[in-house]
């Protein structure tokens, strides 16, 4: 069903009055979530929180362990009309000790997590996209009978990877039936930042990197410390491997970002022991899904030759694939008109390429969409290059322990997802509608 221009500028300034009503719960919702936070695939108290606050805004249905503690909120609205908008946020926490400086920061410490105990934080901003999809879901309920169409609110575990035995994320979700009843005719999805709060970031093409956890196991045979002639040591060639990771980059083309990172080394020796194998955990990062397999066998053939220099041997499993973010340019161009409308012309901005992941791409890959960025610290722009404010606090990089996100930017992010789905909805927002798909003006 169709709307006048001017309906739908009733629906956009609803949706602004209602977000604004609702600010100190996006708040509360926050600082709880933040103070509380859960590693992959343990998100029980989250989730019931997220399922508490749903059910008491009379959605048609409210599913509840979807590919683990993830929930789905189905809302049918009171007009006819076939598109579907499935809004997503991710709900876990990293194992991170925070130094925020926040009143509500975590102390939390899991420690049952498989290789824990470990202290737990949302170091990665996920508390906010929750707090968000929360306030956009009382949002739309409340218009629900101006409404055509159908939004799902998708709150997702795990999408930080679970444990490397476990299944989760959005994969999981993609083949559950609840993403399929109804399926989505498009996914728009956020992420918090350190870009000027209130910015926001988008990009045609890969916004974000594909990925892949990688674990090698370099196996030599132990023996007394003080004898490593008797045995041979893992160590040394696991040093050696760490490093050439870092060299790796020189074997592609310059023109393709890439980079294979070391985060965690596992030994289950002690100090006068060495060892019979150590273990390397770590993530291969590549901007463009071609450079993959590539950048594997490289890795691969150096582990192997290195350990085998050494008397070793080195076992290579690459795991938990991931897709590239990509936003194609007839979505891109789609979604531009409601993003400058909600947050200024000028404070839309293209952004580069990064390393980072996000499995949202599995949701998108799936049901086209979009994914885009949200600044919230204390930044800004000089002469065209982000610099941190001088005498605030300062910038921090999703994943330390410092990172903060400032309150005023939930809701922004209740309004992009509730205009979104308004314009979606009302079909307003449909990449069919580009006269000619294509990078929109920057």
């Amino acid at each position: 069903m169709s709307r006048t221009v001017v309906d739908v500028e009733s629906l956009w300034e609803a949706v602004d009055r209602h977000t604004a009503a609702i600010g100190s719960k996006l708040v509360g919702w926050r600082h709880h979530l933040h103070a509380h936070p859960e590693l992959p695939n343990r998100e029980r108290d989250t989730a019931a929180l997220i399922t508490r606050h749903l059910c008491s805004l009379n959605l048609d249905e409210v599913r509840t362990g979807v590919a683990g503690y993830g929930v789905v909120g189905v809302l049918r609205c009171g007009l006819p009309g076939d598109p579907v908008v499935a809004l997503r946020a991710d709900i876990d926490a990293l194992p991170v000790r925070e130094d925020s400086g926040v009143d509500f920061a975590s102390t939390v410490v899991d420690e049952d997590y498989p290789g824990g105990p470990f202290p737990v934080a949302h170091a990665c901003g996920h508390d906010c996209h929750t707090a968000m999809l929360m306030g956009a879901a009382e949002v739309l309920s409340d218009l629900r009978s101006e409404l055509p169409g159908t939004v799902l609110f998708v709150f997702q575990p795990a999408e930080e990877g679970p444990p490397v035995d476990e299944d989760g994320g959005a994969r999981a979700m993609v083949a559950s039936p609840a993403l399929l009843d109804p399926a989505p005719t498009m996914v728009f999805g956020l992420h918090v930042v350190p870009l000027p709060t209130g910015i926001v970031g988008y990009r045609v093409g890969h916004l974000l990197a594909a990925s892949c956890l990688v674990k090698i196991t370099v196996r030599g045979q132990q023996t007394h410390g003080s004898m490593p002639w008797l045995g041979v040591d893992p160590m040394p060639p696991a040093a050696e491997i760490v490093s050439a990771c870092g060299q790796l980059y020189r074997q592609v083309p310059a023109t393709s970002p890439i980079t294979v990172s070391i985060g965690h080394v596992e030994d289950a020796g002690r100090f006068n022991v060495i060892g019979a194998s150590v273990v390397l955990w770590g993530t291969v990062r590549c901007l463009d899904t071609a450079d993959m397999d590539s950048v594997r066998d490289r890795l691969r053939r150096a582990a192997e030759h290195i350990a085998l220099a050494h008397g070793c041997t080195a076992a290579v499993e690459y795991l938990q694939d991931v897709p590239p973010v990509e936003n194609t340019p007839s979505w891109t161009s789609a979604v531009l008109p409601t993003l400058r409308r909600v947050v200024g012309e000028s404070r839309v901005k293209r952004t580069e390429a990064v390393l980072g992941y996000d499995d949202v791409s599995e949701l998108i890959d799936a049901f086209g969409g979009v994914f885009v960025l949200l600044g919230c610290q204390d930044t800004e722009y000089v002469g065209g290059a982000l610099r941190a404010i001088p005498g605030q606090r300062g910038a921090a990089t999703n994943h330390d322990p410092a990172f903060y996100a400032d309150d005023s930017v939930l809701a922004t992010g209740v309004r992009l997802y509730s205009h979104v789905a308004v314009d979606h909805v009302t079909g307003r927002l449909d990449p069919a509608l580009v006269e000619q798909p294509g990078p929109p003006a920057f």
